[in-house]
């Protein structure tokens, strides 16, 4: 009976014990083998446990963030307006600072005339006629104003271009028939480029590649903005925005958006700024803010 009791008092109460009078089982256990506290099988302590490696990501995300918000707000306090967005395909992670905050377009919106063209196309079943690419491929590459003028018009102007943009989920953007003062957001800006590349959105695998092929060969003298965070071995594709109006005292909206892509990195980057002094100074400011984010961001 000893041995029984080693192997478990569980099963002892299932079977029935019998007492020293031979008796049915069901009476009380003898003292020597009743099970107190102290008989009970030791229940092993919870292993502990750390945080999961999303935590542990979303932490470091948190981290980056707010050191990037730290410096930026530095940089704003010499600095004339300017807005940032960044958002990392792979890890799926947007980060905005003053995401809301509305510019004029200038010749960015020349990607959102380029992105309604090539859907146009797709909607009749067809590729870009050649007169279209004719217009399209000087927008992007030169940033001829005449020929996206004429693009715009042709795809119906700005009911046309606003209608494609609810499309495309911008919900920031306010289409001006005068196109370069569209007002945008750099929210709505990084997902116009991510319309670009998305596999499940509006725009077909061969409007995707006229769309990437288009951004990434722009003149070498448009070759700024986003270009200068690009690293050895990725491809950065850009549209620029500059323009100064009498409007705003004859100060300059500077303007660039884009992606840096390779094996490891994809990532969409939009900078908005305007109140600068100059192009010159406009430039230089809009491509800090992106090497900021790179900086901080470690993208």
């Amino acid at each position: 009976m000893a041995a029984v009791v080693i192997l478990g008092g569980g099963g002892l109460i299932a079977l029935g014990l019998r007492d020293g009078s031979g008796g049915a089982g069901g009476g009380l256990l003898p003292s020597s083998l009743t099970l107190g506290d102290d008989d009970a099988t030791p229940t092993a302590s919870p292993t502990p446990t750390g945080p999961t490696p999303e935590e542990l990501a979303a932490a470091a995300w948190a981290k980056k963030t707010k050191s990037l918000d730290t410096a930026l707000k530095k940089l704003a306090d010499t600095a004339p307006e300017f807005s940032v967005a960044v958002l990392d395909k792979k890890s799926g992670k947007t980060y905005t600072y003053r995401g809301t905050a509305k510019y004029d377009t200038a010749s960015i919106v020349k990607v959102q005339v380029l992105a309604c063209m090539l859907l146009k196309a797709q909607d009749a079943d067809r590729d870009p006629s050649t007169g279209e690419m004719a217009l399209a491929k000087p927008m992007i590459r030169l940033s001829d104003n005449n020929a996206t003028t004429s693009l715009f018009t042709r795809l119906g102007g700005k009911t046309a271009v606003t209608k494609c943009n609810k499309r495309l989920g911008l919900t920031q953007t306010t289409v001006s028939s005068s196109w370069g003062l569209t007002r945008t957001t750099v929210t709505d800006q990084v997902k116009l480029l991510s319309d670009l590349v998305d596999t499940k959105g509006e725009l077909d695998a061969d409007s995707r590649k006229t769309a990437f092929t288009l951004m990434s060969s722009v003149d070498d003298a448009q070759d700024w903005g986003i270009p200068s965070i690009q690293k050895s071995g990725e491809t950065a594709t850009v549209k620029n925005g500059w323009d100064t109006r009498t409007a705003d005292g004859g100060l300059w909206a500077i303007n660039t958006i884009g992606r840096v892509v390779s094996d490891d990195t994809d990532v969409s980057v939009a900078v908005l700024s305007h109140d600068n002094q100059s192009m010159e100074g406009g430039i230089t400011l809009v491509e800090k803010v992106a090497k900021l984010t790179r900086q901080y961001l470690k993208y």
